[in-house]
């Protein structure tokens, strides 16, 4: 009886520990350049989301952007675009995603030869 109730137990409590420590850390002062759980996923789901947007434009140079966004909801793209008007473009869909605090551009206008 006691070896039944025992795995189920130490089960929950393995897959309890990853949460433990995200509380500790967080609770008694994780250093202020660790960029704790939350804040990654919070960047990750503002990253997603301007990609989904750029792809649901279908301007096939927009899928050559690369979008990177930092803790505080600042967005990088870079890559190349067909012209200044898919730059523009994905400028617009960047400062548009809610959680965007600023987007700086590096992206270069590539002429076919």
């Amino acid at each position: 009886m006691n070896h039944t109730l025992r795995t189920p137990l130490l089960v929950a409590g393995l897959l309890l520990l990853p949460v433990a420590g995200q509380a500790a850390e967080t609770s008694y002062g994780a250093d202020a350049t660790t960029s704790t759980t939350m804040e990654y996923v919070e960047d990750s789901m503002i990253t997603t989301q301007i990609k989904a947007e750029l792809a649901a434009e279908q301007i096939s140079s927009l899928v050559n952007i690369h979008v990177d966004t930092d803790q505080a909801g600042a967005v990088v793209l870079s890559g190349g675009a067909a012209d200044q008007a898919a730059v523009d473009k994905a400028v617009s869909i960047a400062e548009a995603v809610e959680g965007v605090t600023s987007v700086k551009h590096d992206i270069r206008v590539e002429v076919d030869q």
